[in-house]
């Protein structure tokens, strides 16, 4: 893989978004990379544990916006998007998944910490929804998956709000497992994955399986049309004032049209 590095120790993989010169921006070829981790860890009867994480200083920045804005039309969106089937390629990874999240972890990014079973933060880490700032919805399943962790309210809050929150206040809300210091966050990761590295494997996946049949089973039946959303969100003058605002580093004026 390009975009992705995976590394193996023993029976853990640890994949690194490695694009750290754009903040590990999700592009369309990171994005398919990332749909491709299912099948290549089901393929894996080694690995029983993956963590994800960033190059650098970043876990993600999110989309890569400059990539999105050269998608000029409606149409162009649409084949282009592989962010909901990457979240669901991670949901539906076999084996225990943690996310190390370090620095920025934005939107889409977001999105993936969320989609793992358990999330390790550095203190420094800050994460939030963006996208309302740019005039569209949150989208790749990215709404449920953050009710489940934090509850309707604290979810409308940050997708609504568009505000970044600290590590501090995750761990409270239950976003984040544990938080520790930045030099330590790879040492608590894999500390954390050799716990679960250490139990059976096959009971291990069974009781994932079914707890996330129990929790996220009706996601799809409810959120099929997230991306319908933002299709039409695309098309109206506020969004195109929340790109323009972006690259003049300016606040954007909504009007509602």
């Amino acid at each position: 893989m390009k975009y992705l590095h995976i590394k193996k120790q023993d029976s853990i993989a640890i994949v690194s978004l490695n694009r750290p010169e754009s903040m590990n921006a999700l592009s369309i070829d990171v994005l398919k990379e990332i749909c491709s981790l299912q099948e290549y860890f089901r393929q894996d009867l080694d690995t029983r544990v993956v963590i994800f994480t960033g190059e650098g200083e970043n876990f993600s920045a999110g989309a890569d916006l400059k990539e999105k804005a050269q998608l000029s039309t409606k149409l162009e969106s649409w084949r282009n998007n592989f962010g909901k089937p990457a979240i669901k390629s991670i949901l539906d990874i076999d084996q225990i998944t943690i996310a190390a999240v370090n620095g920025y972890c934005l939107g889409g990014a977001a999105c993936i910490a969320s989609a793992c079973d358990f999330r390790v933060a550095s203190k420094k880490a800050i994460l939030g929804y963006p996208e309302i700032n740019l005039g569209i919805n949150l989208n790749w399943l990215g709404l449920p998956l953050a009710v489940r962790l934090i509850g309707p309210a604290k979810a409308k809050k940050m997708v609504i709000s568009g505000e970044n929150e600290n590590a501090e206040t995750l761990l409270s809300w239950g976003f984040y497992d544990e938080i520790c210091d930045s030099d330590q966050l790879m040492e608590r990761s894999l500390e954390m994955a050799n716990l679960y590295a250490s139990k059976s494997p096959i009971a291990a996946q069974m009781i994932k399986r079914s707890v996330n049949n129990l929790v996220y089973k009706n996601d799809e039946s409810i959120m099929h049309m997230d991306y319908d959303q933002t299709l039409l969100t695309h098309e109206t003058k506020d969004r195109r004032e929340a790109v323009t605002a972006f690259f003049e580093k300016r606040e954007p004026e909504f009007k509602g049209d």
